[in-house]
């Protein structure tokens, strides 16, 4: 047999998304095959300790309508030495026990301390291969404002907006009401819709600025496009060139009238048609955008692509996920099964993308 290779796959973290990335987690370590891969879960608390998640796999699932937590275990260490590339236990008072070198990283992490280039970085500095962008791609996509800036740079249609920072002061009416209602405010750098507001009124907007400066500093004030939401992924082929898989539109069914965190994981409240009912046109302009965006924010391994397609069929991109969700309903190995790759594949591909590149 083939010796294995040494995945560490590190979920958890500091963020807001943290018990998205844990169920995520929960399917991407069901998915290794314990053939091919020696699998080590590696848990980041919200307080930003590193512990050995050796607990049941049955844990990292949506239980209600509540997520799951990394809250303990023995607390380990990547080694900052690009010489050792090596996971080691830290227990007070005894010697360091070594859990051996790592071949690579899958960090499946989302928001900010994860999916933000910032282990990115440190998996650079240790010399660690690790799934999906690098640190400049997994950056800007995390922070909308550069994100919108990089793709109108690009000629890639995205919607009217503004960006303030706490510091400026109050956002008043009149600082947003060329973007006419109704509007979106988000935070910069976060996902899973968490601490985004619909504003409807402009009696609204106050407290809406006010929820979205609860999580970052700078905000997005956004026009609300009229039109369908349109998912696409994309994924390295063994060339190493985008490869978009079929799209997706998310319709939501009951309870909501737009796509927040309660109806993306915890409410039964959508529907979704692969591929959408789109003329062919419409879907192969998805298609290219999608691999246009990818190559335009410099992004390797995988991304998620999120589009608005307006009456008239215009397509714009909405936002960019550098690691979309793995869960079992996430819409990325959705889209990717209907594209004739199916979850242990797609996680394969991964895996052989990252080696290839730090092989190259």
């Amino acid at each position: 047999m083939p010796e294995r290779i040494r995945i560490a796959v590190v979920f958890g973290g500091r963020s807001s998304e943290h018990g998205v990335s844990a169920v995520s987690a929960g399917s991407v370590l069901a998915a290794l095959d314990p053939e091919r891969y020696d699998v080590i879960p590696v848990g980041i608390t919200r307080s930003g300790q590193w512990v050995l998640a050796d607990g049941p796999m049955d844990a990292l699932r949506i239980t209600g309508r509540s997520l799951p937590e990394v809250e303990s275990g023995r607390e380990v260490s990547l080694r900052g030495d690009a010489a050792k590339a090596e996971v080691v236990v830290v227990d007070p008072g005894q010697a360091v026990e070594r859990l051996g070198s790592v071949d690579v990283v899958f960090p499946v992490l989302h928001g900010r301390f994860g999916e933000d280039g910032t282990i990115q970085g440190l998996l650079e500095m240790a010399g660690i291969p690790y799934v999906g962008p690098g640190v400049l791609a997994s950056a800007a996509a995390m922070d909308k404002e550069f994100t919108k800036k990089l793709l109108r740079a690009e000629g890639i249609p995205v919607g009217a907006f503004r960006v303030f920072r706490r510091s400026a002061g109050p956002v008043l009416e009149s600082d947003v009401a060329e973007l006419g209602l109704p509007l979106f405010v988000k935070p910069a750098r976060s996902g899973s819709s968490v601490g985004i507001s619909k504003v409807r009124s402009w009696a609204d907007l106050a407290e809406a600025v006010a929820l979205a400066f609860g999580h970052d500093d700078k905000i997005l004030v956004e026009s609300a496009v009229p039109g369908r939401e349109i998912e696409c992924g994309v994924l390295e082929d063994d060339a190493g060139h985008p490869d978009a898989s079929v799209p997706a539109e998310i319709r939501l069914v009951s309870g909501h009238d737009w796509y927040d965190f309660e109806a993306k994981y915890l409410d039964d409240a959508c529907e979704f048609d692969l591929p959408p009912d789109l003329p062919s046109p419409i879907i192969e302009e998805i298609q290219d955008l999608a691999c246009r965006t990818f190559a335009a924010l410099d992004c390797a391994g995988l991304a998620r692509v999120d589009f608005f397609v307006t009456p008239a069929h215009a397509v714009i991109v909405n936002e960019v996920n550098t690691m979309p969700g793995f869960t079992p309903i996430s819409m990325f190995p959705r889209m990717w099964q209907a594209s004739g790759v199916d979850y242990p594949q797609l996680i394969d591909r991964l895996v052989a993308a990252a080696l290839r590149r730090a092989e190259s």
